[in-house]
């Protein structure tokens, strides 16, 4: 693939179940390779199956929402067709904020 290095990379976002981290090391290899700053969960606590306080939860929430607002666009992880309470709010949030949104399986 060939880029303008001298134009800014598309910051992206990515928002999901940290159950699939997997997946989200995945995009963030392909999303990488396609010239573009990724933004990710930090920690994840389902897939590694580490229990987080509620006031960290809460925190982890809040940290994520800064993220999205430094992104230009959130790329949503559903796998599976999957969108949880979580994403679903960070998915709203998105869109409250007039984010470009992409979605990892098609969506009806």
């Amino acid at each position: 693939m060939t880029t303008d290095t001298h134009m800014r990379p598309t910051i992206v976002c990515l928002c999901g179940s940290t159950k699939y981290k997997d997946v989200f090391e995945k995009v963030t290899a392909e999303e990488t390779l396609a010239y573009r700053i990724v933004l990710a969960p930090g920690t994840f606590g389902q897939a590694d199956s580490i229990d987080f306080s509620d006031d960290t939860l809460k925190m982890f929430d809040e940290l994520h929402r800064r993220k999205i607002d430094l992104a230009d666009e959130v790329l949503i992880l559903n796998v599976g067709g999957r969108i949880g309470k979580s994403t679903s709010g960070e998915l709203e949030y998105a869109k409250k904020h007039k984010k470009l949104i992409r979605y990892l399986e098609p969506v009806d």
